[in-house]
Formats: C-alpha cells, structure tokens, sequence
C-alpha cells in the first residue's frame, strides 16, 4: 500500500480566540487538516498547526521523499522525513507538516488492520478518559458565566488561561482563581495556564514562585507555562520551590528538544502538541521519556477534532494518561465529525474502539470550514 498523495486544507472562518497578545480573527488560518492517499487502500488524516500557506509549501519540499512510500510503516516513514530536512530547520513548518502525515499514517494502518491506534500503540489501559475544559481566562463576571455554561454541559475538569492573567496584577489574578473555585466547586479539578508562550511574556521567576503558592491555596491542580519558554533553568527552581505541579513544553518540538527538559527536571506534567512535535510517531516516545524520568504525560490539545482523536488514542495507550484537553466552544472540534462528542454522567469522555483514529470526518463540514475546499 503507497502514498500517492497527500493534500492539505486550512481551517478558516470559524478560528476561535488563542488569547494571545496579538490576537487571531476567526478568517485567519492557524489550523490546517493533511489527507494521505493510498495507491488501493483507505485514506488517512491528520491535522497541523500551522497554517495552509505553510503546510502546502513544506508537502512540496517533502513530496519527493513520500511520494511511493509504504503507508503501513507510520514511524519509519516519518522518520524519513525528518533525517531528509534537517537542513530546513529543525522544529518549524517542516516538522509540523510531518505531524500530521504521521498522524493520517497511522489512521491509515489502524484502517488497514482494522485496530484502533491506541492498540497499535502497544495495548489499551482505558476506554475512557476525563476530558478538561479548556478556555480562556476573562474579567471575573465573564469567566464565571463560561465555567458556568461548560459545568452545565457535563464537565468535571476545568483549564482557564491567559487572558489577563498575569498581565495586569496580582490582585486581579488571585479574584479570578477564587472566582473560578466558587463557581465549579471543590470536587471538580481546576488547572491554570499562564501562557508564558505570548509574546515578550513578563512574568518571571520571582512573579512565578509567588503565584504558585496563591494558586495552592485554592487546590489548583497545575500551574502551566509559568516561565517564558526557553527558561529552561527558572522552570528547574520552580519545580523544586514550587508546592503545586508545573506543567509545560507544548511549544517544544521532536524528542530531542524535550530530553533536556525532562532530564533536568523542569516538569512534573509535560505537555507535548500532536500536531507539532512530529505525529503520534513521535508523541508517543515523548510519552516513553517522560516515564523513564518519572514526568507525567498529558497531551497539550489546543487544536482540531482529528488532534483530539489522537489525543485520545495516545491517552489509551499510557497508563498515567487519564485527561484531555478538549476546547470549548471550538467548531473545528464540535462540527468536524460524524456524531460529534458525548460527555458520560461522570464527565468521562470515550475512546473512539473504531479502527484508526477511530472516527469519521464530515467531509462536507471540512468543506464549510475551508471556504470551500474539498478534502
């Protein structure tokens, strides 16, 4: 079974806020879907993030080295590409694109054989998982109408960020954390991210330590991209001062740049992006390293239906893998599959049993969200 094609289309139209300072409009293009056809067999899709200008310039750059490949070898194929464009940088465009040829691989594997990737991982530990939500932080009054909304909807889990945390005062931090543990409640699970990742981010070591110690008072189970990313020194003393998890590195990309962070003992909760650290492939010994250097491993996941289904089959296959993240409010994640997402009576979401990723894309929705443009 060989490539003989692979596609690409953005995702415009609908982009939901990233928070960031420089803030994208819904037409902007931030989330691109990948196609992988076979020469007789079933096709596969992933997802990038990265924009289609980009993905499309990179599947030119790749082409030559796919084109004809075996699709049933997800990980050498990828890997392929990877050792052929070092000399295009090493982390960019490039190795986002091979993301999401790695995650439409193993879609096309797990189609073939007639498994869920999960079980081709190496074997499934859940059926289930505790998806969080994940949404932005706001003024007070704003953000306890969305927690409220998302807790009505079945939600047991929840992750608020960026916005004006940390970009206005401590004061106001500390009422949006209290706001946010009054109105979903003791019982349910409370992460914060700081969105250290934003440009020209302020927040330092100092500011970290002492919002670390006001977000233990209100049981916050994490604190995320406390630091700016490249800290990597500071993220090893918060760790260590630090009474609550930090968490981080969804902005790092291929096993090589996370070992350093992960032998150093930067997180106690790593995070790595399907859709940019170079595909389940690679997300999975991610997950290996961060076992061996005693990290947990939970997906970061601020991106599409297709970046979900991989999440979620990841999850299945890691036995300390038990949350993930789920955007809130996000058609790229609600409308792109036949059948959407159910939340269970206990918030628990289930693992798509189907082979390969396990779901079905709505191709005419993917057309709605594309200007048009056909997969």
């Amino acid at each position: 079974m060989k490539i003989r094609d692979i596609r690409a289309v953005g995702l415009r139209g609908a982009t939901p806020e990233g928070g960031w300072s420089n803030e994208i409009e819904t037409d902007d293009c931030v989330h691109t879907l990948i196609a992988v056809y076979t020469d007789d067999g079933p096709t596969g899709y992933g997802s990038v993030f990265t924009s289609a200008s980009l993905v499309k310039g990179s599947l030119g750059v790749l082409r030559p080295l796919y084109m004809g490949e075996n699709a049933l070898e997800p990980e050498r194929v990828s890997e392929k590409l990877h050792q052929h464009t070092f000399w295009q940088g090493r982390g960019g465009s490039i190795t986002h694109t091979i993301s999401g040829i790695d995650i439409a691989l193993w879609d096309i594997l797990g189609k073939a054989t007639g498994q869920p990737v999960g079980r081709l991982l190496g074997g499934r530990y859940r059926e289930r998982v505790k998806p969080y939500a994940s949404l932005l932080m706001d003024q007070p009054d704003i953000l306890a109408e969305n927690l409220e909304r998302w807790k009505a909807l079945g939600f047991r889990a929840f992750k608020m960020g960026w916005g004006p945390f940390g970009r206005v005062s401590d004061a106001l931090d500390e009422t949006i954390v209290a706001t946010a543990r009054a109105v979903i409640g003791d019982e349910n699970a409370l992460m914060v991210d700081a969105g250290g990742s934003d440009a020209y981010w302020r927040g330092n070591f100092k500011w970290a330590v002492r919002t670390a110690d006001m977000l233990t008072d209100y049981g916050v189970a994490w604190f995320e991209e406390a630091l700016h990313p490249d800290a990597l020194e500071d993220f090893v003393h918060l760790r260590r001062q630090s009474p609550l998890p930090i968490a981080g590195g969804e902005v790092l990309t291929r096993r090589q740049a996370f070992q350093p962070w992960l032998q150093a003992g930067a997180f106690d909760i790593v995070q790595p992006d399907v859709t940019k650290v170079g595909g389940i492939s690679e997300e999975r010994r991610i997950g290996w390293m961060a076992q061996e250097n005693g990290v947990r491993f939970i997906p970061h996941g601020w991106n599409t239906a297709l970046g979900l289904a991989a999440d979620l089959q990841l999850s299945s296959a890691f036995p300390d893998t038990d949350l993930v993240e789920f955007i809130t409010g996000s058609p790229y994640i609600d409308e792109l599959t036949v059948g959407g997402w159910q939340l269970d009576g206990d918030g628990m979401l289930a693992i798509p049993t189907g082979p390969g990723l396990g779901i079905e894309l709505d191709l005419d929705a993917v057309a709605r969200h594309s200007g048009g443009q056909r997969l």
